[in-house]
């Protein structure tokens, strides 16, 4: 147990730096370049998502599994449904309750963390583990 929640540990510091660039991300594209809040919002956690999965595979897991694609594809798809929780989260928050976007935005993050760091433990990274 206590090896597993050094991981969730990691994955919560290396989903900090995600948070970092999916927020950018998100900021620029909704109020510099005015593109729609759920579409901004969804490149950013694509942008996130894939620097998490470098570093996790790196940092968090040492995986060495050498099927990079079909991991990435793994972790992607993984990070796509989170998308769809982080999306109906956000809109949930925002729209229903009248909470900030912003604030919304950081509550989803923190609901979707636990579906990704549990799916990638068990799936993406089970294989090829240091």
């Amino acid at each position: 147990m206590k090896h597993v929640a050094r991981k969730f540990l990691k994955f919560g510091i290396v989903g900090s730096t995600g948070v970092v660039i999916d927020f950018a991300v998100t900021w620029l594209l909704k109020e510099k370049l005015h593109i729609n809040a759920y579409m901004a919002n969804s490149v950013g956690f694509v942008c996130a998502a894939s620097n998490n999965w470098l570093l996790n595979r790196i940092w968090t897991f040492r995986n060495r599994n050498p099927q990079l694609i079909r991991q990435y594809l793994l972790f992607m798809l993984i990070s796509v449904i989170g998308l769809g929780l982080n999306n109906l989260v956000v809109w949930f928050c925002s729209e229903v309750v009248g909470i900030n976007f912003y604030l919304a935005k950081l509550a989803a993050v923190g609901v979707v963390m636990f579906w990704n760091f549990g799916a990638n433990y068990k799936i993406t990274f089970s294989a090829g583990r240091g």
